[in-house]
C-alpha cells in the first residue's frame, strides 16, 4: 500500500493567512474589495477568493479607483501607494505582513539618516549605497526599494555583488524570503573587499519562518521516494524551496494542483511525500493526495 503523507510545516505563513483572513471577512461582510496584486503566488487559491467576489487590480487600474477599498497583500507597496490611496479617497486595509513592515521601516530610517548626514555639496560617488538582496521585479522588493525613493541598489544572485562600489559605505539588507546561505555568501564578499575607508554593515532580515524551512523540508524530502512539491509558479519562496528538495531527492516533481500528477510518477514506489510553499494552501496539498488516493 502507498504511504502518502503532507508535511505538516509546508503552507501558508502567518503573513499570507492574515492576508487571506482580512480578505474573507471583508467579502463576508458583503463589501466590494480590490486587491492590489494576486493575494498570493497561487493561482488555485486566487482563484478561490475570485469566485467569493475579490477583484484583483495592478496599480494602472488602481489610479483610476475612487471611494474604494483596497487590500495590500502581505508582500507590503511603497509610500507612493499610500499616496494614491489618499488622493484618490481609497480605504486601505493594509495586510502587510508585520516582518515586511518592520524591514521597510529600518530601510527607511537608514535612507533618511544618510541623506540627513550628506552635505549639499556630496557627490553620488561618495554617497552610502543601500543594497537589497533580493528578486528584481517582486512586490516585496518594490515595496523596499520606495522607501529609499528608488535609490537603493538590488542585486539578485551573488555574482552581481561585484559590481557594488567598494570605497563607499554599504547597508546589506534581504528580501525576506531569500537564501540565508547564499545571504551569508554575499556578507563574506562585501567584507574581504569593502575599502578599509568605507563602513560596512549588513541586517540579516530574512524571516526564520521561512529560512526554518530550508532544512525541514530537506529532511522531508529525504524520507520519501516521491516528492510532488505543489506551488504556484510564480512563488520566489517556492522556487528556493522546490530546488532544496529537489537536491535532496531528484525523484521531486513541482505541481500547481493535483490535475498535474503523472500517474507514471507513482509506479514502483513506496512512499509519497506532498509539501508546498508559503503560498501554497493545505487544502490543495490535501486535494493531491486524495487525488493519488483515488488512483491506488
Amino acid at each position: 500500500m502507498l504511504n502518502i503523507e503532507i508535511d505538516n510545516g509546508s503552507g501558508f505563513c502567518f503573513g499570507v493567512t492574515t492576508a487571506i483572513q482580512k480578505a474573507e471577512e471583508e467579502l463576508a461582510r458583503g463589501n466590494k474589495l480590490y486587491c492590489l496584486g494576486d493575494i498570493v503566488h497561487n493561482g488555485m487559491e486566487c482563484e478561490r477568493l475570485r469566485e467569493m467576489g475579490l477583484i484583483t487590480i495592478n496599480h494602472d487600474e488602481m489610479a483610476q479607483l475612487h471611494d474604494a477599498k483596497v487590500l495590500l497583500r502581505a508582500h507590503g507597496e511603497p509610500p507612493e501607494t499610500y499616496e494614491l490611496a489618499r488622493q484618490n479617497n481609497i480605504e486601505i486595509i493594509d495586510a502587510t505582513c508585520p516582518v515586511v513592515l518592520q524591514l521597510q521601516k529600518r530601510i527607511k530610517r537608514q535612507y533618511d539618516s544618510n541623506n540627513q548626514s550628506d552635505s549639499p555639496s556630496q557627490s553620488v560617488k561618495s554617497a552610502a549605497q543601500i543594497v537589497i538582496f533580493g528578486k528584481k521585479g517582486h512586490a516585496e522588493v518594490l515595496g523596499l526599494v520606495g522607501q529609499t525613493h528608488s535609490n537603493a541598489i538590488v542585486i539578485e544572485h551573488f555574482d552581481e555583488v561585484s559590481q557594488l562600489d567598494f570605497s563607499r559605505d554599504i547597508y546589506l539588507y534581504s528580501q525576506t524570503t531569500k537564501s540565508l546561505d547564499e545571504f551569508h555568501r554575499i556578507i563574506e564578499y562585501i567584507q574581504e573587499h569593502i575599502s578599509p575607508n568605507a563602513t560596512f554593515k549588513s541586517f540579516d532580515t530574512i524571516c526564520r519562518s521561512v529560512a526554518n524551512r530550508m532544512p525541514n523540508i530537506s529532511q522531508f524530502a529525504s524520507r520519501h521516494d516521491l516528492i510532488l512539491f505543489v506551488c504556484g509558479r510564480k512563488s520566489s519562496n517556492g522556487k528556493v524551496l522546490f530546488e532544496e528538495c529537489r537536491r535532496i531527492n531528484p525523484n521531486t516533481h513541482l505541481i500547481e494542483g493535483p490535475a498535474e500528477i503523472n500517474p507514471q510518477w507513482l509506479e514502483n514506489i513506496k512512499t509519497v511525500g506532498i509539501c508546498g510553499a508559503t503560498s501554497t494552501p493545505k487544502w490543495l496539498m490535501e486535494q493531491c493526495r486524495d487525488a493519488i488516493s483515488g488512483t491506488e
